[in-house]
């Protein structure tokens, strides 16, 4: 085959893919909506979940196959054989940003005995840190964006909170950054024992007065904050 690895879909994940590769040496074809699809020895689809089944059909049944979902069984990918999926654990910048991803970037891979060996291959070949999983598609996608979307929404929420402090929303966001950086480095090391602020301490009065604040800025807020307070209640060691 001419082409050993064909990437189709050329969004955040494509493009990032596409760069690595190659700067690292490999030979790799990203292509788009629309264009003929060549045979390779391994085709990964970065399309959005809901185009997977239908491109998957149109990609020549030679080589492996594999899908970038993190919420689908790669058997979404049958009749065909040599099928599978390689989900990193991980938020894409796109094509100018691939220099900021972190030095490790998971990688679920799973699939038929063909499949799984090539998207460990391609894992490596990304320098993404494969690890084999068979558990349950829905659970762990949802784990993923609790992890990342929902960091992003907490940050950038907490942001406008303090914009409404007359700080401009980006400097906001940079203020406050540090905290959520150090404040996830220590849950990382120590779980729910790197809780701090008045949840943790049991100073109900402070939580009332930041209750009483978000609801005159914004009702919603307010829910959000408080059930987020009984989250982290729950979570205390």
């Amino acid at each position: 085959m001419s082409n050993p690895i064909v990437i189709i879909g050329p969004g955040r994940l494509g493009h990032t893919a596409e760069k690595i590769l190659k700067e690292r040496g490999h030979s790799v074809t990203l292509i788009g909506r629309g264009v003929p699809i060549p045979e390779a020895e391994i085709t990964w689809l970065t399309v959005p979940d809901r185009e997977i089944e239908s491109v998957a059909s149109a990609v020549p049944s030679a080589g492996v196959l594999l899908h970038a979902s993190g919420a689908l069984d790669w058997d979404v990918l049958k009749p065909r054989a040599n099928i599978g999926s390689l989900h990193p654990l991980m938020t894409f910048p796109g094509l100018k940003g691939a220099e900021a991803l972190p030095s490790v970037v998971p990688a679920a891979i799973s699939g038929d005995p063909t499949a799984r060996p090539a998207a460990r291959m391609l894992a490596e070949k990304l320098g993404f840190t494969p690890f084999d999983f068979d558990g349950d598609r829905a659970a762990y996608h949802s784990a993923a964006v609790m992890a990342g979307n929902f960091a992003t929404t907490l940050l950038v929420t907490a942001g406008r909170v303090l914009s409404s402090c007359d700080i401009p929303q980006a400097q906001a966001r940079a203020l406050l950054a540090p905290l959520a950086i150090q404040s996830l480095n220590q849950a990382i090391a120590h779980g729910a024992k790197a809780l701090t602020g008045p949840i943790a301490r049991g100073d109900e009065s402070i939580v009332k007065l930041h209750t009483q604040a978000l609801t005159e800025l914004d009702p919603e807020l307010a829910k959000l904050y408080l059930a987020m307070a009984s989250a982290t209640r729950a979570l205390k060691p």
